[in-house]
């Protein structure tokens, strides 16, 4: 039997929906608006262009580009033609890109006018890259000279040449943080991306009627596979930006009466801190969605007092697990305040102690999954996929309790966890005291050397606009509401945490700035 009558890949997803809701609106963004017949007849001639450039099934296709139409399609068109995507945080240095670029072994680089300069640097750095594609972007711009121009690419009449492929067949290799090492190369499967779509579309209640919001990076596996693709598949309506300020998102919201939106804690954070909030009309809204960090447990209470008609979703995972593993629903927001919930439709997931043993309830251990969401193993990196991979398990690196109803609460990550004085302080729980204080906008606790104590507790704040707060405020509330080694050794205060364009805390950043301070003990 010809084994395409049966296949199920990225390539099939839009195509299907363009057959069940051609005239609906697919992807908006900008100026630029397609139905799912325009988005997928565009797919198809964009793929036949990039067939004539030589892209063939298998090869890596780097993409450095903020958010656009443009990324969507070429999202699809590799696909069609069975080549990998490899998306690249485009706030990584030139060198940092390189290494991504000669480690994929990527020789075509897709990018925007606004990072053709960094994405030419980065492929001068000893890569294979020869050939660059411009893509468009949410505002006007002009193609840049020397690239193929996607206007170009979907100029031609052809259709994609035939390819065999398969669910198993490799659809893209996504480089994670690199936090503690060199960045490595999360390889997935069509198979993987679509099993992890169906638990996001039963689990996260993605459905055909949504209209969502996407602002934050396509580059990132979370609004990428978690979000747009999810849309693609159910046949939703997607809105399409690469401005996540407030002065942009909240009133897009209002203007396309958006009913889904996903943010990390960080962004929900600066909406709520906007003037705009309260000023244009966000009763379309219906459904929130967080991930990527921890959201403070009274945040999320202010997100209940202020939207009380929007349900919330706290979902979890990693880049390996393409990235969705365990879900908290709306019904368990305020029962459940700090989990991130049980394993979703297509996920088992455990806690467990070094000996891979379930722990007891109120027990730390490593939260461990096994999916037919995973990934293959790491690009060219067989010793970290074993050790990633041991007792047959995947190993997220990340701390977590779970209760009687197995529902799972991450304490912090392995790397994240403070060792002072001899005892182990998880940097969340002096963050979640430290939110209770009302002149709080945002916090970040982390460990940094010193002499006595190997590790002091220091605590970086944000205070809300206006609002005064001091040192000895904020150590005689941990004091209270903490054991005596838990509370920080010194608080910094400052107008902005550093994150990555995700939201994500860089709480690297935080120790590399102030290690030095208090490496002498002032702490």
């Amino acid at each position: 039997m010809d084994t395409a009558i049966r296949r199920q890949t990225l390539a099939d997803l839009l195509r299907r929906s363009a057959k069940r809701f051609p005239r609906k609106t697919a992807i908006e963004c900008g100026a630029t608006r397609w139905s799912f017949a325009e988005f997928d007849a565009l797919t198809d001639r964009l793929a036949a262009g990039l067939a004539r450039m030589g892209i063939a099934k298998g090869a890596r296709v780097a993409v450095l580009a903020r958010n656009s139409h443009g990324f969507a399609a070429l999202r699809f068109a590799l696909a069609r033609l069975g080549a990998v995507l490899v998306p690249i945080n485009f706030m990584l240095k030139a060198e940092e890109v390189a290494y991504i670029l000669r480690h994929a072994g990527a020789a075509v680089l897709a990018t925007d006018s606004g990072l053709a300069e960094l994405a030419r640097s980065a492929a001068a750095l000893d890569t294979r890259v020869r050939q660059f594609i411009w893509l468009p972007s949410e505002d006007p711009t002009q193609p840049v000279a020397g690239m193929t121009g996607f206007d170009e690419l979907v100029e031609t009449r052809e259709t994609p040449p035939p390819v065999d492929l398969k669910g198993e067949d490799l659809a893209q290799i996504v480089y994670t943080s690199g936090t503690e090492s060199m960045p490595k190369g999360a390889m997935l499967t069509h198979d993987a991306v679509i099993w992890q779509y169906a638990s996001c579309a039963v689990d996260a209640s993605i459905a055909s009627g949504d209209i969502m919001l996407h602002a934050l990076p396509l580059y990132h596996c979370a609004q990428l596979d978690v979000f747009l693709g999810p849309m693609i598949y159910v046949g939703g309506t997607s809105i399409v930006t690469a401005k996540p300020t407030p002065e942009n998102l909240l009133p897009l919201i209002a203007k396309h009466r958006i009913t889904s939106f996903f943010a990390p804690p960080t962004v929900w954070i600066s909406l709520l801190r906007s003037p705009l909030f309260d000023q244009v009309d966000l009763s379309s809204l219906r459904k929130g969605y967080y991930g990527a960090s921890i959201m403070p447990v009274e945040v999320l209470r202010e997100l209940a007092r202020r939207l009380p008609d929007v349900g919330f979703w706290n979902l979890y995972g990693q880049t390996e697990i393409a990235p969705l593993a365990t879900m908290l629903g709306p019904e368990d927001q305020l029962r459940k305040p700090g989990s991130c919930g049980r394993a979703v439709l297509n996920v088992e997931t455990r806690v467990v102690d070094d000996a891979m043993r379930d722990v007891q309830p109120g027990e730390i251990g490593e939260i461990v999954h096994r999916s037919p969401h995973l990934m293959l193993g790491y690009f060219h990196d067989d010793e970290r996929t074993r050790a990633a991979f041991e007792g047959g398990w995947f190993h997220s690196g990340d701390l977590a309790t779970i209760d009687d109803e197995g529902f799972i609460t991450v304490v912090d990550r392995k790397k994240d966890m403070i060792k002072t004085g001899g005892e182990n302080v998880a940097s969340r729980e002096v963050e979640e005291a430290i939110y209770r204080l009302p002149q709080v906008s945002e916090v970040a606790v982390v460990g940094v050397p010193h002499p006595r104590w190997v590790e002091a507790v220091v605590a970086v704040v944000v205070p809300k606009p206006g609002q005064a707060l001091s040192e000895d405020e904020v150590l005689a509330h941990c004091r209270n509401a903490l054991a005596g080694f838990k509370a920080p050794k010194a608080v910094v205060f400052t107008d902005a945490l550093p994150k990555n364009p995700s939201g994500k805390l860089l709480k690297r950043e935080l120790r590399q700035r102030y290690q030095q301070r208090f490496a002498e003990g002032s702490a």
